[in-house]
């Protein structure tokens, strides 16, 4: 027996030392292997602290495993009342991370009673943690407030910085679901200031300056923070340190308009939706492939929602998340069976805030996604008082980016009449784009359909929309598609375009390294299709046929991207561009708008 415990005791001082150091992966290990060493020598002591230690290590949304019943196992044979506090908090934890909160709430309640009964600060500021995690669905509010304020008032008087922070992040997710603006700075400050003493409570601090900055419209500050958060976290065990990194850096890309990042955020978020089967996550890499301007991602994902999935969604923590980001994805896509759904169902919650877990990320008001969706549905004047209200919020607290996005998307349905609209390259890579001159990432298909509007009712060949009026050689689809001087000229203009690159990257000339390096792959691409092995020509294909396929392609990702930041302008390309072999612009006589295609 006595060796056993020494095992035990050995364990779980070598799984603190590694939680400590912040190896979080050793940490469970150990733990693991402590709790199986304790239950099997009968150490009741041992046992509870292996699977406190666990529980502390949990990844939220993650599937929880032997976890919920290694802490029920624990918790049916503890017969002191603050210990037994200690386990059913732990298990009540368990179950709302693991999206299950409803199984958690006995616990959460049986810890609380038994917590105030002691007289334990430190313990009811625990319970009333997870009293809060069970409680943490849309219609909650109220008791989370109440719940909030307590917490906030009994760790007041803990020296525990641990169980302060506590306080304060949920001080913070009601002040930003209630947007008030003035607590949000006050929980944020305070969250900082114990950052002085825990290196847990800095990682928070600077994560969620981010969000509070991105709410601001303020992502140039993120790639700093994430630099102290990521700092923090190697000090300390965080379990999903790495997801909270990625949501900032993702929402920062997308305001930022770096679509490479954020398409490379939602890669990320995908795998990890799937691995998990976590259907919010799965919300989330559907808008942010959306936001990142591919659709197709996107398409994919949103299917998954059909068949009645987001009415059986259970009302917890995800749920408003769940339903807000899916109608955005759904809106983009022109998916009326899952705006109808989702407007429906949001309807009731109108006015709310939608928060991440734990104020990770502001993803802006329902009255926002509800005045698009209702838009759509024809109920425009519903439309129109949800839109006043979202955008007289986003003033009041200083949302510049939710706005501004707001303002430009609805701005051509909601008042109609003659508007300058941007469409051209900015600093940077980036073009601005829509009403609003929102700065989005290049692409080729921005270029396209800049050259179409320049010229409305004239058609262009889809070659010289390629080529940029570069002396693309075309050939036709009929015998050889190159022969020996078509080739040459192929090659020629490849050594030129590599000539106007690296002049343009010395002059940092976006809009013509852009206009360069698209030419060069569409070259490069019939190039290939052209000549075979050993330079001869190929017999099959059209160069033509080749640039009428790019150029659809490309302006149909454009017009994804432009959707984005400005849906009524996304419309109206929708309608008025045609590609083919020869491409045009075609508005129809009542639409009246004045074209900014160069920069001022």
């Amino acid at each position: 027996m006595g060796t056993e415990t020494s095992e035990q005791a050995e364990l779980l001082a070598r799984a603190m030392s590694e939680k400590v150091a912040g190896r979080g992966s050793e940490a469970n290990r150990l733990y693991g292997e402590a709790a199986e060493a304790a239950r099997s020598a009968d150490d009741l002591e041992a046992w509870t602290e292996a699977a406190l230690g666990l529980a502390a290590v949990q990844v939220f949304g993650a599937e929880p495993g032997r976890l919920p019943a290694l802490l029920y196992d624990v918790l049916v044979r503890t017969t002191d009342d603050l210990q037994r506090s200690r386990v059913a908090a732990a298990l009540a934890r368990c179950w709302a991370y693991a999206g299950q909160a409803e199984r958690g709430q006995p616990f959460a309640d049986e810890a609380l009673t038994l917590a105030r009964q002691a007289g334990e600060p430190v313990q009811v500021a625990d319970a009333l943690d997870a009293a809060l995690a069970v409680r943490w669905g849309p219609d909650d509010l109220e008791d989370r407030r109440a719940l909030a304020g307590e917490l906030d008032e009994v760790a007041a008087h803990v020296t525990d910085p641990d169980k302060r922070l506590q306080a304060h992040l949920w001080q913070l997710h009601v002040a930003c679901e209630t947007l008030d603006l003035h607590a949000m700075n006050r929980q944020i400050r305070a969250i900082e200031l114990l950052g002085d003493q825990s290196p847990r409570a800095l990682f928070f601090a600077a994560t969620r300056r981010a969000m509070l900055d991105m709410l601001r419209g303020r992502p140039d500050t993120v790639a700093q923070l994430i630099t102290v958060a990521q700092q923090a976290a190697s000090e300390v065990v965080i379990p999903d340190d790495w997801a909270l990194v990625a949501v900032n850096t993702g929402y920062a890309a997308m305001m930022s308009g770096d679509a490479d990042t954020l398409a490379a955020m939602a890669a990320g978020a995908e795998e990890f939706a799937v691995s998990e089967g976590v259907i919010v996550v799965c919300g989330e890499a559907a808008f942010m492939w959306m936001m990142a301007g591919r659709l197709d991602r996107a398409e994919a994902l949103l299917r998954t929602f059909h068949g009645g999935v987001l009415s059986q969604l259970p009302r917890d923590v995800d749920w408003m998340l769940t339903l807000q980001t899916v109608l955005e994805t759904a809106l983009a896509l022109e998916d009326r069976e899952l705006i109808t759904e989702a407007a429906e169902l949001l309807h009731p919650y109108a006015g709310r805030a939608v928060v991440n877990a734990g104020a990770v990320m502001f993803h802006g008001t329902t009255d926002d996604t509800l005045s698009r969706a209702l838009l759509v549905l024809g109920r425009d004047e519903e439309a129109a008082v949800h839109r006043e209200h979202a955008l007289a919020t986003y003033e009041r607290i200083g949302a510049s980016w939710w706005r501004d996005r707001l303002a430009g998307s609805t701005a051509a349905a909601v008042a109609p009449g003659r508007s300058q609209v941007h469409l051209h390259p900015s600093s940077g890579g980036l073009w601005l784009v829509g009403r609003d001159a929102t700065p989005v990432a290049g692409l080729r298909g921005l270029g396209y359909l800049r050259e179409l509007v320049a010229r409305p009712g004239q058609q262009i060949a889809a070659l010289d929309l390629v080529g940029a009026g570069g002396g693309t050689v075309e050939e036709s689809g009929l015998g050889e598609l190159a022969d020996p001087q078509a080739l040459a000229a192929y090659r020629k203009r490849l050594a030129d375009l590599d000539a106007e690159l690296a002049e343009a990257e010395d002059w940092a000339d976006s809009g013509r390294l852009d206009a360069a390096r698209a030419e060069k792959e569409a070259l490069l691409d019939e190039l290939g299709r052209v000549a075979g092995l050993g330079g001869r020509a190929r017999t099959t294909g059209s160069s033509a046929e080749r640039a009428r396929v790019a150029v659809k392609k490309a302006i149909t990702t454009a017009i994804a991207r432009v959707e984005t930041v400005d849906e009524a302008l996304a419309r109206h390309l929708k309608r008025s561009v045609q590609t083919g072999l020869t491409c045009s612009y075609e508005p129809d006589p009542d639409d009246e708008q004045d074209w900014v295609l160069t920069p001022r």
